[in-house]
């Protein structure tokens, strides 16, 4: 992995703002307007705008709501990632070719990192595990870039559990095996305010995150983040992503498959995946030097289906919003409450 300085988010002021409607229908599929090649010529953000799209959003379970406006030091400017490449066109679908997607049965795997890193968020998305309590899912799992979505109020998160071949109350039709669930009620939620300003008129998906702090610790072994390599400096150049699709209920799925395209904030790739999915944690797999053991960082939160413009034509992706070095230095922040645990990543 290399490591690379982080800029630091300091929060600069919060203030309260009206508790949500919560009356929005979550969107499991959306649609933008602004394609690759679009993304590609968008302004790089001055830093008044980032103090602005960075700035956050936090409900908490009693219904209250805060805006926290940020400060954002250190930053150090990426050149703009450009790596034009050309694409037949596809019909629009979320499995492409042959399904490769793995359902994982054996509890063994399913109860066990990395799998047991996934989680499902009651709004039907997937998220994963990034300390004892906090989950990193997608913004718009709990908000539709205008209102919080139904159901986002009483917001718990599924932590896997295998049924027990003693468990007597076992439901009629259940199989042993199959994930259940055990419910922990979200204490906080908090979304970027970048994700309600939207690109002409429309939700902005670079900003499509968010991260949940759960009631209670859990107290397994959770994913840590990683800033997303461009694809040229991807190692073993596969990621990878379980989550809860809706088409295979009751089943953890698996899937890998590589990088196809990028802006500097979105991968666009083919992995399968199906409704459900969205929210889940994106990770590389990497050996660490001398060691026998694999290394794994997220680096991306998978967004869903998208439909794109390249070249005039529409053509659609899984894409997967990227974790920056910005973004790690956000996460970072609401996972640890300061800067101060964040200046490498």
């Amino acid at each position: 992995w290399h490591l690379k300085k982080i800029p630091q988010i300091v929060s600069e002021r919060t203030f309260s703002l009206d508790s949500p409607k919560f009356e929005a229908k979550p969107k499991l599929e959306l649609s933008s307007v602004c394609g690759i090649e679009c993304q590609r010529r968008l302004p790089v953000p001055s830093l008044s705008d980032l103090k602005d799209l960075l700035s956050y959003e936090t409900v908490f379970e009693n219904g209250t709501r805060t805006l926290t406006e940020v400060k954002v030091l250190g930053l150090v400017p990426e050149a703009a990632g450009n790596t034009t490449t050309g694409r037949s066109l596809r019909k629009k679908r979320q499995i492409y070719g042959t399904d490769s997607r793995f359902s994982i049965y054996d509890k063994r795997f399913m109860t066990n990192f990395p799998f047991n890193t996934a989680v499902k968020i009651s709004t039907g998305c997937s998220g994963i595990l990034v300390s004892p309590k906090h989950v990193l899912t997608a913004a718009h799992c709990l908000h539709n870039g205008k209102d919080y979505v139904k159901g986002s109020k009483r917001l718990r998160v599924g932590l896997m559990k295998t049924k027990s071949r003693g468990d007597g109350r076992r439901r009629k039709g259940t199989s042993d095996g199959m994930p259940s669930f055990q419910w922990t009620r979200v204490k906080s939620t908090h979304i970027p305010k970048g994700w309600f300003k939207g690109v002409s008129g429309d939700i902005a998906l670079d900003y499509d995150y968010a991260v949940l702090e759960l009631k209670r610790p859990h107290k397994r072994k959770y994913m840590e983040l990683g800033i997303s390599p461009t694809i040229k400096m991807m190692p073993g150049s596969m990621i990878h992503f379980s989550g809860f699709d809706n088409d295979r209920a009751g089943q953890l799925v698996y899937r890998f498959c590589s990088i196809s395209d990028e802006s500097n904030d979105l991968f666009y790739q083919y992995c399968d995946a199906e409704p459900g999915s969205t929210g889940s944690g994106v990770y590389l797999r990497l050996k660490e030097p001398n060691k026998k053991k694999w290394k794994r960082k997220i680096i991306a939160v998978y967004s869903g289906h998208q439909w794109v413009d390249v070249n005039g034509e529409q053509q659609d992706y899984n894409v997967a919003v990227r974790i920056t070095p910005l973004k790690y230095a956000q996460i970072c922040f609401w996972i640890h409450g300061n800067a101060e645990n964040c200046t490498q990543g």
